[in-house]
């Protein structure tokens, strides 16, 4: 009997400090180092640098005072980055705590002067794992600041967009930068419902064709899948309706009509998720009912057997009980099975139950019982 492999999933865990100062910056244990990425960039250059500390981000910015600049940080492990970012834009606290403890749910805040955002980014990794981890961005002035989790290159379509230097990217400010990571952020969650679409088609051809319990298995996972993906839709929506409502100057008119757009593809992956837990469930119900279905048949099967030799258990019965034919005397005892001593009886017992039981079976065949089977 075959089984898929099991979806992981892979979370961190989450540090609760009870009593904590609000603010307070603590990194997890499983953070990885942080590694900054700069891209300075106006309609006619596009300037890159990479480091590890805040000078990284203070020289390329005074290097490049005319362009716009979208820091990327890949790394939550350096506390110190943090809270040397946080003064250098002036970022609250509490935006920094919210940054490095990556169990937010996405959401919009507007601070003055600045506007910050999260969301979560949803795939499967190379070992089928489920990777559910958080995305955090700062608007503020001519800058754009990211910060993963990870080292994995989830937005390498952008920055191809950035060197290509086509369209708006390099034109329409930092606001249309932030709308971009959150509209590849979506689209990558269609990537991902596409995946699970597929395995729900597998799941569905194994069922018609060879169904066994795994089928449940499996369903069940890609249930979970889309209940994760849907706690990161929903809110999400809400987010990107808040940016279009926003009255920053961070966000312009131009990139709300882009983020209309991308509430629309929120709500349209919202609905892919709806249908395909449906279907879900539906795969798990027909399992059941089939192995109702089953079960009913075999039990079918089994009365049927039962119907037959009940009757001739019942004649086995009687003539199976050791009354004597005769007293210790040697006289005949009145009405004690007097077949016992009938020439042939044996033959013609088992003659009888077998007429029974043809007459049974051509009763039951009648009826269509064996052809329902």
């Amino acid at each position: 009997m075959g089984y898929t492999k099991r979806v992981r999933y892979k979370n961190h865990k989450r540090h609760i400090n009870v009593g904590a100062r609000p603010g307070s910056i603590i990194i997890p244990d499983d953070a990885l180092p942080s590694r900054i990425t700069i891209y300075s960039f106006n309609q006619h250059d596009l300037q890159v640098s990479k480091g590890e500390d805040m000078e990284t981000i203070t020289r390329q910015i005074a290097i490049c005072a005319d362009h716009t600049h979208w820091i990327r940080v890949n790394g939550l492990g350096d506390a110190r980055l943090m809270e040397d970012i946080g003064t250098f834009l002036s970022i609250n606290q509490l935006v920094l705590e919210d940054i490095v403890n990556t169990h937010q749910r996405p959401k919009f805040d507007e601070y003055d002067g600045y506007v910050f955002g999260t969301s979560r980014i949803i795939y499967f990794n190379n070992e089928t794992e489920l990777v559910n981890c958080q995305f955090s961005g700062i608007i503020k002035d001519n800058i754009v600041i990211s910060f993963e989790e990870s080292y994995v290159n989830y937005f390498e379509a952008i920055v191809v967009r950035l060197k290509a230097g086509k369209g708006n990217i390099r034109t329409a400010g930092p606001g249309y930068i932030f709308y971009t990571l959150t509209d590849t952020i979506l689209d990558n969650y269609f990537v991902l419902l596409s995946q699970i679409g597929d395995l729900i088609d597998q799941t569905e051809d194994k069922l018609y064709q060879s169904p066994d319990k795994s089928i449940m298995f499996d369903a069940q996972q890609l249930k979970r899948t889309l209940i994760i993906i849907r706690r990161a839709c929903w809110p999400e929506r809400d987010k990107i309706n808040d940016m279009i409502r926003s009255e920053s100057p961070e966000i312009t008119k131009e990139t709300k009509l882009f983020l209309r757009d991308a509430y629309d593809h929120c709500i349209q992956a919202m609905d892919m998720v709806e249908s395909y837990k449906e279907v879900t469930t539906s795969i798990i119900d027909l399992y059941l009912s089939m192995v109702s279905n089953r079960m009913n048949e075999i039990m079918k099967v089994l009365t049927i057997i039962s119907a037959i030799f009940i009757p001739l258990t019942f004649i086995a019965g009687i003539y199976g009980m050791n009354f004597s034919r005769e007293d210790t005397h040697g006289h005949v005892i009145k009405d004690n099975m007097p077949e016992l001593y009938v020439q042939h009886g044996y033959v013609y017992a088992l003659v009888c139950m077998f007429v029974i039981g043809a007459i049974q079976i051509f009763i039951f065949w009648k009826k269509g019982w064996f052809s329902k089977l």
